[in-house]
């Protein structure tokens, strides 16, 4: 959904992670590092429990590995993987972490912290860094805490499970010449916690912009899920057959449009045997995105366009291997050459497409893309000199020119997106991002994501409480995830209306209500109505360590997030919720009554707004509906709502929808 710019691998390290250096100076020199690239100069490990340690050497050696007065010994397999587990140790260090073989290889890390580590996951919202938070040059200046440190895990997506991070990912100090790269929302938040918790803490951030929660998630937690077994045998495929695979895409894309209402059997853009002028309109790609054209049905569309322009070629030129390079891309595309699918890509960036021998023939030859766009700058743009048919020969013919264009009726839908996509796809970022992770011990997750699921809320409870799952199945049982409700984003509402962001924002909160060791940080009044990249990630961090405070921590008497609707009364033609965990009493921020409160029935489009009153714990509400139609109560339902329910501890109420059940006169959340 998000594009924003992420940091680059070569594309050795991408496909191979062969990439990887000695990780220490001390590492003997005629060896391979015998530690995996997480365990570096400067890591922390997670105190008052069992740290299991391991990496590579050769099959069948004995790897000894000492550590804070410990020692644990463990042989390599026929693969040459090795591991033990250290026994715990209490927060503090500095140590040095040594393994060595029988054979007189060694290595050896130091500066090491024992504290207590967090994996901080999510899409962009994890992702901004400190210099793009408020009071950037403050906060970058004044940074300087030898027992805050962060690693970033590079962005690497693959279709199978990989064993390790890029050993060019380095544990970091927070110093002002490597905070400004550092997740904002994990960064405060490990800085607002060591006010109370008083140990070293140890940051690993794993997130990239724009992804859904099903990149994150193992092809086993899909599949327990339900609905992911075709795509997923489909990735299964590709990774064994990739030509193979893309046909069986190209097919099933095909079979999606032709499903849309008013597709006929003949409207088929990417075939040149269908070509008609119909529609079509002559694309001003020097203009940049299709936003910035000056047609008014696309200053504000955000969907998909076709895209098509015929190149002529020799019978010389046609005989050759090409490549497709086509300048910026902006979200998805899907792209055929004369009929035959030759590649999709999601991102911000310049394509290139490799032209199967046969597909090229002299005379006219048709290049079609469809582009999905989801957010701001969408469409084919950039410097007209990158798109191109490039020759073995070395020649290359232009494509600079003579595009044309035809927008996609918004009843037609988002087109399906590849499995093997990196942030729209499924298991990717998981295999390529959480897998290397392996055993590493942390003491809790925090999880920043659901920007780009808002088109399909209804089913995002039951994706989170699988992810929550599949994380707890690699990192321990109980492990503490702490979920960030998304923040406000867009126009304040004028009337009720359904919101995919509130859908999200509800099947957040059950989350975190229906487990005992997830707790619920509510962001909906801090957003920003013109950035979905809210700055104020220093107030998110302070209530984020607030839930760690309650959830991770045992403060019981601290509500972690502030007032929580309890139960619902019909009481005549009114409906009181009762909140818990409000400190003090309810205050009502600009007004003598709250806003954001609606009673609606049964059916979608029937919820007014309420007239409210706060008594004590509870909020009364009456609205234009007879009571008898009443059968739910939400608050702040919409993409940027304006709330203004807090209590004394500076925390909002966040929103809700809970059902008023006609054959009882309480309903519980």
């Amino acid at each position: 959904m998000i594009h924003q710019a992420i940091r680059k691998l070569s594309a050795g390290c991408l496909l191979a992670l062969a990439c990887a250096a000695p990780l220490s100076a001390q590492a003997d020199d005629s060896h391979a590092p015998l530690l995996n690239p997480l365990f570096q100069d400067h890591a922390i490990l997670q105190r008052g429990q069992a740290n299991r340690v391991w990496g590579q050497a050769d099959a069948g050696d004995r790897v000894t590995v000492t550590f804070a007065g410990k020692k644990a010994t463990a042989r390599a397999d026929a693969k040459g993987r090795w591991e033990v587990s250290l026994p715990a140790v209490a927060a503090g260090g500095p140590y040095t972490l040594t393994a060595s073989t029988g054979h007189g290889a060694s290595q050896t890390i130091g500066d090491v912290l024992v504290g207590d580590v967090w994996l901080c996951s999510g899409q962009s919202n994890m992702v901004l860094q400190v210099k793009r938070a408020l009071d950037a040059r403050a906060e970058v200046q004044n940074a300087s805490n030898d027992r805050i440190r962060m690693l970033i895990v590079d962005n690497v997506s693959s279709v199978t499970p990989l064993d390790s991070i890029p050993a060019t990912d380095h544990w970091l100090k927070t110093t002002p010449q490597n905070v400004p790269e550092f997740s904002a929302a994990c960064y405060f938040f490990a800085r607002e916690l060591q006010k109370t918790v008083d140990v070293p803490m140890g940051l690993v951030v794993a997130a990239w912009g724009g992804s859904r929660i099903q990149s994150w998630m193992s092809a086993n937690a899909l599949r327990k899920v339900g609905g992911y077994d075709g795509p997923l045998d489909l990735l299964e495929l590709y990774a064994k057959d990739r030509e193979k695979a893309g046909t069986q895409w190209d097919e099933q894309w095909r079979a999606w449009w032709h499903s849309r209402p008013g597709v006929s059997a003949d409207d088929e853009p990417w075939n040149p045997a269908h070509i008609t002028q119909q529609g079509w309109q002559p694309a001003p790609l020097d203009k940049g995105a299709w936003q910035h054209w000056g047609q008014p049905e696309l200053a504000n569309f955000t969907g998909t366009v076709w895209y098509r322009t015929v190149v002529k070629l020799t019978a010389a030129q046609a005989a050759q291997a090409a490549t497709l390079h086509l300048s910026t891309v902006n979200e998805a595309d899907q792209t055929w050459v004369n009929g035959r699918w030759v590649g999709t890509t999601y991102g911000g960036d310049p394509r290139a497409y490799g032209i199967p021998a046969g597909t090229l023939h002299a005379g006219d030859n048709l290049v079609a893309i469809n582009v999905l766009n989801t957010y701001r700058d969408g469409g084919l743009y950039g410097d007209a000199s990158q798109r191109s048919l490039s020759f073995a020969d070395g020649s290359a013919v232009s494509l600079a020119g003579g595009w044309q264009y035809r927008v996609v009726p918004s009843s037609y839908g988002s087109p399906p997106g590849v499995p093997w996509q990196s942030t729209q796809g499924l298991t990717t970022i998981y295999n390529g991002m959480i897998a290397p992770l392996g055993d590493y011990v942390f003491r809790g997750a925090l999880w920043y994501q659901g920007e780009s699921n808002t088109g399909d809320p209804t089913h995002y409870q039951a994706l989170l409480e699988a992810l929550r799952n599949d994380f707890r199945a690699r990192f321990g049982a109980q492990l503490p995830m702490l979920i960030v409700q998304l923040a406000g984003y867009g126009a304040p509402p004028t009337h009720p209306t359904e919101s995919g962001t509130a859908g999200i924002r509800e099947a957040q909160r059950l989350a975190a209500a229906d487990d005992a060791h997830s707790g619920l940080a509510v962001a909906v009044d801090i957003g920003e109505r013109t950035d979905i990249h809210p700055a104020n990630k220093q107030e998110l961090g302070r209530r984020l360590a607030r839930v760690a405070r309650h959830v991770v921590y045992g403060e019981k008497d601290l509500p972690p997030s502030g007032p929580v609707p309890a139960s619902v009364q019909r009481n005549g033609d009114a409906v009181s919720v009762r909140f818990k965990d409000v400190t003090d009493a309810l205050v009502v921020y600009g007004a003598d009554h709250p806003l954001g409160f609606e009673l609606c029935g049964a059916q979608t489009g029937s919820c007014h707004y309420a007239d409210a009153d706060v008594h004590g714990d509870t909020v009364t509400l009456r609205a234009s509906l007879p009571a008898s139609d009443i059968t739910r109560v939400r608050y702040c339902w919409a993409d940027s709502p304006i709330c203004t329910l807090y209590d004394h501890s500076g925390l909002p109420a966040g929103p809700f929808e809970l059902s008023v059940n006609r054959s009882s006169q309480e309903s519980h959340p």
